[in-house]
């Protein structure tokens, strides 16, 4: 439904803003310099160590606040007047949420891309920040500033331990945008990342990770991601970035989050595409903390389950993957045998694409074959032949029950041999 023909729109008087916030002052003090801040905005730019006027970079003579009586009663009246409108009987929602206007964030970026003092720059990405996670339309149109990815890719890059803040609002922004923009712009994002002070904006990352909230840590992974997905050369750079590895494996844990986990899988997917992470990975036991996520009892996520295989699998094509999974008296066979047919379509497919790789294709272990059989597996392969799983995969099945049933078949003959030998004749 469209807007009433009559209703008006409220444009905020330029001087009623606070130069810092851009948002309407609510309590106007005055600086040595004449210039008119809000008052918490100032105050922290002061109790910062600035000694200077934020406009103007003057420095200040004295650091008294002078209440700026006339301009608060303005904004007053102005406040009343708008109040009683109608358009303002019922505001704007995102206005109402304190969150910036089009108009607004274009003035916001135009002094970020100019301002040195990092209290301002944070109290600005925080506005963009607001922004950008308010809609799909502000989304849009911040992923289509083509300034707005090598801004904050500088911010990120010159970012240091005692200013990670700076970093973390930076990668917010970016994984807000960077799905909306096509794969040329990712392209772009790869490049400048690690081509340009790359080991800088990769330090950034790592830190965001490590001492991020949560969130914040998923958001990281999520950029790091993108990063990787350019090509080999990315994902090996990533990966040999001392650090990176270990957080993201670390992450993947039953104490940890859900989110994080299925996050930190997906990047180490993408990763893993290169034949040499692959061997990192393994190294690093990547496999063993796999193995727990399959046989715990713990409620796990359908996307953490199904992502953990996929990466399991991918694994699976190196020989040393191969012995780590087969390890350990078996247990991670059990864990995706378990699997099988418990959680989704997608998750039995993966199940059954490993057991084939460890059974059928290599069999480099057959204590593997025993495994799969204790466990239950071939009542739960005949049935997958019978399942709406992929053609492949239902012949898959098909291929490993003829090895257990072979297997099965052996084992009989030989306890039947040990066992007639052991008869004594008459």
């Amino acid at each position: 439904m469209g807007r009433d023909e009559t209703e008006t729109y409220i444009t905020v008087p330029t001087f009623f803003k606070c130069p810092i916030s851009l948002d309407v002052m609510r309590s106007p003090v005055s600086l040595s310099t004449g210039v008119t801040y809000d008052r918490p905005s100032i105050q922290r730019w002061l109790d910062g160590g600035n000694n200077t006027c934020p406009a103007t970079m003057q420095i200040l003579k004295s650091k008294d606040l002078v209440p700026n009586l006339t301009l608060q009663r303005l904004i007053k009246a102005w406040s009343d007047s708008v109040g009683s409108s109608p358009a303002a009987s019922s505001p704007d929602p995102a206005s109402a949420r304190g969150i910036p206007t089009v108009e607004e964030v274009n003035e916001s970026l135009m002094r970020l891309s100019q301002e040195k003092d990092d209290e301002i720059r944070l109290e600005i990405l925080t506005r963009i920040v607001r922004f950008v996670k308010d809609s799909e339309a502000n989304r849009e149109f911040l992923s289509g500033r083509e300034d707005l990815v090598p801004m904050l890719v500088d911010i990120v890059s010159a970012v240091k331990t005692a200013k990670i803040k700076l970093a973390i609002l930076a990668i917010k922004i970016l994984d807000s945008i960077i799905k909306k923009c096509n794969e040329g712009d990712r392209e772009r994002l790869s490049n400048l990342m690690l081509l340009t002070n790359g080991g800088d904006c990769l330090t950034a990352i790592l830190l965001a990770i490590q001492r991020g909230d949560l969130e914040s840590k998923i958001e990281a992974v999520s950029v790091l991601e993108v990063i990787a997905s350019h090509d080999a050369k990315s994902k090996m750079m990533i990966a040999e970035r001392e650090g990176i590895l270990t957080e993201l494996i670390k992450s993947i844990s039953t104490e940890s989050d859900p989110n994080l986990i299925e996050a930190s899988l997906s990047f180490l997917i993408t990763i893993s595409k290169s034949k040499r992470v692959r061997s990192k990975l393994i190294a690093a036991k990547t496999i063993t903390r796999i193995k727990d996520i399959l046989l715990t009892e713990e409620t796990i996520s359908v996307a953490v389950t199904e992502k953990s295989l996929k990466l399991l699998e991918i694994l699976s094509s190196k020989r040393e993957g191969r012995s780590e999974i087969c390890g350990g008296n078996g247990d991670c066979v059990e864990g995706v045998v378990k699997k099988m047919l418990k959680v989704s379509t997608t998750a039995t497919e993966h199940a059954v694409t490993i057991l084939w790789c460890l059974c059928h294709v290599f069999k480099e272990d057959k204590t593997v074959e025993e495994t799969v059989e204790r466990s239950n597996g071939v009542t739960k392969l005949l049935v997958v032949i019978q399942s709406n799983c992929s053609p492949m995969v239902r012949q898959m099945a098909k291929d490993l029950i003829k090895v257990l049933k072979v297997k099965s078949s052996a084992s009989a003959l030989a306890a039947y041999q040990t066992k007639t030998t052991h008869i004594m004749p008459f």
